[in-house]
């Protein structure tokens, strides 16, 4: 890259709420932020401004990274394309049948996933392939050629392709693709082995079903902001978050719109990693808190927890997805999420948000359903003068009389009480997303450090961390932008999966390395067609690996040197430490087999670094401290005199004291009665939270 031309790398994460942006100027280290408001009806609008609030500009940039939540709301939401799934004959309901799971045997009214495209919208085709890829019934290109005028006529937006055994043998998808993308140019056509080349019929059908869904959306979208960045001057690359946290070209993202699903928290999730990196801490748990939704991720061992499938919409109704990404939980509470009655006059947060727009009723956007914000600044957490660093003043009054009108009056106590009660429900509704990526996993979440971020993350980390037993928290630099700043850590990775069922102990090496060699240098060779000159390449290598007789597998990442070495038994050690995590017990006795073999291939992206600042003494300047504020605290049962200072006068080694609060432009820390602070090296926040036995 030319030495003399831009140098300026941008980062954008669109979240329900709010827009942030990372800058980071190659030549000189410079690392700006900026945070605006998501503009829903031109999400784009968002983007400029906080590139401009981070005094940077598309034309001084060479590469542009993105993070959005638009994949992954599209589908919650049901706001996709008419969508047609095309399948092979007598498969057509495998998409809707699926497992047959009934989580809640004894639940009358229990309700099943609800399929993207309805029963009237599948059509089948009569061909079929064996197991093992050689063809049983040839495909008709007539037939498809038939169907795909049927469909155009049909003002079909989207078109997924499934067919069964394309893992194995892909050229029939491949035929009725290249028929539908002729007869039909303005359709968005996805087929299945493109995205998954797993066995699985429903999991593979409810991918690529997902993947055209989204695709005109997401296809869309990306192409505004492609445009409009080019007509401000960017000439650079553009790449997308993936849900594994590497990038792709954005080329590639408006057609494999699934790997997009989950991009802004797998990035928050590569921040903590490098966070941890830096601070060499082997185990943390990401405590990303917006303002709509909470998200946790986990560093187990130094690595981030990766899986090859989700459940999107939670395991009663959930749609499944099978695509490689960072193992996350996410629950819909945030700073927006939305305090009513339910029928029964009980008191719920969320899932709905009030977003950007109106937004919390303290915003004076038009908001009248009070929100967890609103109870943050009703209780004195949050400053009315002080939001985003002055530049968006709040309405205590109106918060107030929203939740005396709507909670408070009704159940027949006081404003502040309900306030309280609020952010209790709230902090444990929160709780479950690391519960959910810790316990559940079979991981002692007390053992672990949390990494709490996002605009609201700091202000209910205490609140969370006590729920779960977690006694150390992390907040790291510019919490309120640390999404978008994880990005600058990403780097360029693609992943592939092959099924290739054996048991270990028959397991012929020979066999197996053309595999994995065939996955690397398709790897390799993606990398390189990028237009970014990425540098070191690296391989990680894993299997999908159970015992005997046992139906799911677990993904087991194994080094190198077990393949280079042959290492069966080393292998199976892997595997039995692996699935003792998972589910709390392993067989060394019992025999494993090896289900599908995986690979990613990584080319490095220049980070910016992790500085430290500058030293000062135990108690912190005089400059640091803003005054103090009446802070309600459940622990005391009262309003406390609560001492309060800027984050940007903060030296390492102060030291103070909770009940504090440490405020910044994007965000606030709340240190409870009992807590204690200490500013590291780096400037982070290191909470020690009272009660909690680390």
């Amino acid at each position: 890259m030319d030495s003399a031309g831009p140098s300026i790398r941008l980062a954008a994460d669109i979240g329900g709420t709010f827009t942030d942006i990372a800058s980071f100027d190659e030549k000189t280290g410079r690392l700006s932020f900026g945070k605006k408001l998501s503009t829903p009806d031109a999400l784009v609008d968002g983007i400029e401004a906080g590139v401009q609030e981070a005094d940077a500009g598309f034309a001084d940039a060479n590469l542009f990274l993105h993070g959005t939540t638009i994949a992954i709301n599209t589908i919650l939401e049901r706001t996709g394309a008419k969508t047609a799934l095309v399948i092979t004959e007598g498969f057509r309901d495998v998409y809707e049948i699926g497992r047959v799971n009934r989580p809640d045997a004894y639940n009358l009214f229990f309700k099943k996933h609800r399929p993207l495209v309805e029963r009237a919208l599948r059509f089948e085709v009569n061909e079929r392939m064996y197991a093992e890829g050689e063809v049983y019934r040839p495909l008709l290109d007539a037939e498809v050629e038939a169907l795909a005028e049927r469909l155009g006529a049909m003002d079909i937006e989207a078109t997924a392709i499934l067919f069964l055994h394309s893992y194995r043998n892909p050229d029939h998808e491949i035929r009725a693709k290249a028929i539908f993308e002729r007869l039909n140019p303005a359709m968005f056509v996805t087929v299945s082995h493109e995205l998954s080349q797993e066995y699985r019929e429903f999991e593979r059908a409810s991918t690529v079903a997902a993947n055209a869904y989204i695709g005109p959306k997401v296809r869309s979208y990306l192409s505004g902001i492609e445009e409009r960045i080019t007509g401000e001057g960017f000439g650079g690359s553009f790449l997308v978050v993936q849900s594994t946290g590497g990038l792709y070209e954005v080329a590639q993202a408006k057609s494999d719109c699934v790997h997009m699903l989950e991009s802004g928290p797998a990035a928050g999730v590569i921040g903590t990693k490098a966070l941890c990196d830096t601070l060499e801490i082997k185990d943390a748990i990401s405590f990303d808190m917006g303002g709509t939704t909470a998200k946790s991720g986990v560093i187990s061992g130094g690595a981030p927890l990766t899986t090859g499938s989700a459940l999107v919409g939670g395991y009663d109704q959930a749609l499944p997805i099978q695509v490689a990404m960072m193992d996350i939980a996410e629950v819909g509470t945030g700073g927006g999420s939305i305090a009513h009655l339910s029928d029964g006059g009980s008191l719920r947060i969320g899932p709905e948000s009030a977003g950007a727009r109106p937004g919390p009723v303290c915003y004076g956007l038009g908001g009248t359903e009070p929100t967890v914000t609103d109870a943050n600044l009703v209780l004195g957490r949050l400053a009315a003068d002080r939001f985003l660093g002055g530049d968006m003043k709040l309405d205590l009054g109106a918060a107030e009389r929203a939740i005396k009108e709507r909670i408070a009056d009704p159940l027949g106590m006081d404003v502040i009480a309900a306030a309280d009660g609020i952010l209790k429900i709230a902090a444990t509704a929160m709780s479950y997303a690391v519960k959910a990526v810790s316990t559940e996993r079979g991981l002692d979440a007390a053992s672990f450090a949390m990494v709490a971020f996002g605009g609201a993350g700091p202000l209910h980390a205490s609140d969370v961390a006590r729920e779960i037993g977690m006694g150390r928290i992390i907040v790291p630099q510019a919490p309120g932008h640390f999404s978008a700043f994880g990005m600058l850590f990403s780097d360029l990775r693609y992943d592939y999966v092959r099924t290739h069922p054996m048991r270990l102990a028959d397991a012929d090496f020979a066999n197996i390395e053309p595999i994995y060699a065939e996955m690397e240098d398709a790897g390799r060779a993606a990398i390189l067609r990028t237009s970014v000159n990425a540098g070191e390449r690296t391989v990680q290598r894993a299997a999908d690996m159970r015992y005997v007789g046992q139906e799911h597998a677990v993904t087991v990442e194994l080094p190198l040197a077990l393949f280079e070495t042959q290492d069966r038994d080393g292998i199976k050690a892997e595997f039995d430490r692996v699935h003792e995590i998972r589910y709390g017990t392993s067989a060394p006795a019992e025999q494993a087999e090896i289900v599908s073999l995986r690979s990613a291939v990584t080319g490095a992206m220049q980070k910016p670094p992790l500085e430290p600042i500058a030293a000062g003494a135990e108690a912190p300047a005089e400059t640091a401290r803003t005054g103090s504020r009446r802070i309600y605290f459940s622990e005391a049962g009262e309003f406390v005199e609560t001492p309060a200072f800027d984050r940007t006068h903060l030296k390492a080694g102060n030291r103070i004291d909770g009940p504090a609060v440490i405020d910044e432009h994007a965000s606030t820390t709340l240190a409870a009665p009992g807590d204690r602070v200490s500013v590291d090296a780096y400037g982070n926040l290191l909470i020690s939270a009272h009660g909690v036995t680390e």
